[in-house]
């Protein structure tokens, strides 16, 4: 991992088309912009996170619904 240090107003250059620009500075608080081309994505890695979980969990089906299925085939197959 690569670690600078930036004031506001300064910018990081990634690849030939990323630009991130720290905008401002506040106690805990950094905001900062990214300009980057459409074709790039730009994710909050917390949101990332978030939707890899619901996606497994929407992906996995619980419990309950594996049994209720296997009961139905298995009536269905008697």
């Amino acid at each position: 991992m690569l670690v600078l240090s930036r004031r506001v107003g300064e910018s990081v250059v990634i690849g030939d088309d990323v630009t991130v620009t720290i905008l401002e500075v506040r106690s805990d608080v950094i905001r900062i912009g990214i300009d980057a081309p459409r074709s790039v994505a730009v994710n909050r890695a917390e949101l990332l996170v978030q939707l890899e979980a619901s996606n497994r969990e929407a992906a996995s089906p619980s419990e309950d619904a594996v049994s209720s299925l296997a009961q139905e085939l298995r009536r269905r197959n008697g």
